[in-house]
């Protein structure tokens, strides 16, 4: 298959190429280049979404598009908003990239924050979003992006699946999400700050989030048209994540509580049942293992020398 990857550079964009590439011809496109794995820039399209004139370098014959690229800081884009607006810019210029060179599939990536924060036991079904739960300037330029990409199919016969994410972690990220921020912390002897005492969240490890998008990617007939949870499928505190990494780390680094910062979603356990059922999913990496394997790679790629 002919396959574009929009933020191609990022964490999951990066896995998902590398993986993606040995079977299938495969296009990136992102506005900077690939510091984890060089050899993806000769399949990378430096590029600013945002710019019409940019989209214009792109090839135009592809069978499926798969839309990662966004500004996905949930409490940057709550001190600056603009970045919300142009997660939305970004998403319309892709469809209308589809939409305008007779495409007709595409994968977009959405969040777990676009259900916010609902008042329920147990775990949290794709039925559940509404808009009056919306936390958030990022969460609502997902659920904007969920509302495009089915106005495109309705009006322009554009089929899509949605895959919304869950705390994704692993390998290739250097951002400042909690695990990779953790791990740098207790390398460092830093103390950790968990921001929400009874914060509870489904952290998916980034080998099963990248087995969940190729999934759809292969069986994309029997999916289209619908939002998956792409998730663990169990929740976890926080507190219990600064915990396991500081007991990988043999550190005794101090662990800090303090309040939830606005626009946070503080509780998140992922029903993944439509998943299993449409695409056979089955996350096999718990956050125990997940750490392990994610301590392991952090461990071995500051032990190179390489820019934290």
């Amino acid at each position: 298959m002919r396959i574009l990857i929009t933020g191609s550079s990022g964490t999951a964009g990066t896995r998902l190429f590398e993986q993606l590439l040995k079977r299938h011809e495969v296009t990136g496109v992102d506005t900077k280049r690939n510091t984890w794995h060089p050899y993806l820039n000769a399949h990378t399209i430096n590029a600013d979404l945002r710019k019409k004139r940019d989209i214009l370098k792109l090839p135009k014959n592809f069978d499926i598009v798969i839309h990662l690229a966004a500004n996905a800081r949930v409490y940057e884009l709550v001190k600056e908003p603009e970045l919300a607006f142009d997660n939305i810019l970004i998403h319309f210029n892709v469809l209308e990239f589809i939409r305008q060179n007779n495409l007709k599939r595409i994968i977009f990536a959405s969040s777990r924050e676009t259900y916010g924060n609902i008042a329920i036991r147990g775990t949290i079904s794709e039925d559940m979003a509404k808009i009056e739960n919306c936390e958030s300037p990022y969460s609502a330029s997902k659920i904007s992006g969920e509302a495009m990409t089915r106005s495109y199919s309705e009006v322009y016969g554009i089929d899509f699946i949605i895959a919304r994410f869950s705390n994704v972690y692993g390998m290739y990220d250097n951002s400042d999400r909690v695990i990779p921020l953790w791990i740098r912390q207790t390398l460092r002897g830093d103390k950790l700050v968990v921001y929400g005492k009874k914060k509870f969240l489904d952290f998916t490890y980034i080998d099963d989030t990248i087995d969940g998008i190729t999934k759809m990617i292969d069986q994309f007939d029997n999916a289209k048209g619908t939002t998956l949870n792409i998730a663990y499928g169990k929740g976890l505190d926080l507190v219990s994540v600064a915990q396991g990494i500081r007991k990988l780390l043999k550190a005794k680094n101090e662990i800090v509580i303090e309040e939830s910062r606005p626009g946070e979603v503080w509780r998140f356990e992922g029903n993944i049942t439509k998943a299993k059922e449409l695409l056979g999913y089955e996350p096999e990496t718990g956050i125990e293992d997940g750490l392990k394997k994610t301590v392991a790679w952090y461990k071995d790629f500051y032990s190179t020398d390489k820019d934290s």
